[in-house]
């Protein structure tokens, strides 16, 4: 699964990026390329479980993060949207846009204005835009080919791109419009911009981060988006406190009344909007987080560690992370009877512990 960093220039998105990737440059370096890394998503309970384990070595769970380089100035001194910018956020599967609200007159909003709900609007409508002009040419091409054949093939896509259409003609984006799962299988080679999971990371100045709260809660009012997630976060905060080690984190934090560091927040939250959750293995050699999307049934997870393990699937061993914590062991989470076994189409839960049997 790869996430997208979506953002205007001077927004902080390269300083975060540069943050989760742990690399260390010039913080306000600007990038003219894309970039992607694999990140390790922390994962508190899978260090409680490799404490408990001691296993020779712990397997965090990934997830790619793509850096899109920013929207700036053309050179006709005007904001605007390019084609390689457009082909760069269709490649991803979720987006997270990064909004400026921080005051910096030695690195200025190419707009020129502080105003994190008018961004995201701004951002909204170019991607509107892009997915009318494709809807609008996919309809005139489709009535063309049923011209010529009448495949009930085709007259079911069209009906389907029509009810898009309409739903962006009317400046709603495609993932607030209701679709089965036929529509969205139809719709998924496609790479829709509206239609991709979104979260929103609103970069604050140092000052702002303890009335964090009240700050994205005016935005959402301006936006009237109900739904949207949207994290609050210092990029310049979180890359000095990615640079110290864990003891001095704790007192840096606390300074700044951070209670969870915001890379923590994004990463969690990318998994929400991707549908995605995680189930535990345990043992000597490893513990690992395994990354699988929610409705998963435990013969999927199996699948998941190895393909021997769905085809050859007896029955899962199962006990919540929760109830290992309170018990502290196998043998007494079975006394207790929180252990169980479970066939292959139980639904694993985020943070199940799976022990797989197999012929």
């Amino acid at each position: 699964m790869q996430l997208g960093l979506v953002g205007l220039q001077a927004s902080g998105k390269t300083l975060l990026f540069n943050t989760l990737a742990k690399i260390q440059e010039d913080e306000h370096t600007y990038r003219e390329e894309a970039r992607v890394e694999v990140v390790k998503v922390p994962d508190e309970r899978l260090d409680n479980l490799t404490q408990i384990f001691n296993p020779k070595k712990q397997v965090n769970a990934t997830i790619e993060i793509f850096d899109i380089p920013g929207v700036g100035l053309a050179d006709d001194g005007k904001v605007r949207i390019t084609s390689a910018f457009l082909n760069n956020v269709k490649n991803n599967d979720a987006l997270f846009y990064v909004i400026r609200q921080f005051e910096n007159a030695a690195v200025p909003h190419p707009l020129n204005r502080i105003d994190p709900a008018g961004d995201i609007e701004f951002l909204e409508t170019e991607f509107l835009f892009s997915d009318m002009s494709f809807l609008e040419n996919r309809i005139e091409k489709l009535k063309k080919d049923i011209q010529k054949r009448k495949e009930d093939k085709l007259v079911k896509e069209l009906a389907v791109i029509e009810k898009c259409f309409a739903h962006v003609n009317e400046e709603k984006p495609l993932r607030s419009l209701d679709l089965d799962e036929n529509e969205k299988k139809l719709l998924s080679g496609y790479q829709l911009l509206t239609l991709k999971p979104l979260a929103v990371a609103v970069n604050l100045d140092e000052n702002a981060i303890k009335n964090s709260g009240e700050i994205i809660d005016e935005i959402k009012k301006k936006l009237n988006y109900d739904d949207l997630e949207i994290i609050p976060f210092s990029a310049e905060i979180e890359y000095e406190l990615s640079k110290l080690d864990e003891d001095d984190q704790a007192v840096f934090m606390e300074e700044y009344g951070i209670k969870e560091s915001a890379l923590t927040k994004i990463l969690r939250t990318s998994y929400k909007v991707l549908g995605l959750q995680s189930f535990f293995t345990v043992g000597e050699d490893e513990t690992r987080a395994w990354t699988i999307k929610k409705n998963y049934t435990a013969q999927q997870a199996a699948g998941v560690i190895h393909t021997d393990f769905y085809n050859k699937f007896i029955r899962a061993e199962v006990v919540h992370y929760d109830d290992f914590m309170k018990y502290k062991s196998f043998a007494k989470c079975k006394e207790a009877g929180v252990w169980r076994l479970e066939g292959k189409d139980y639904i694993v839960q985020d943070g199940d512990i799976l022990n797989i049997r197999h012929s």
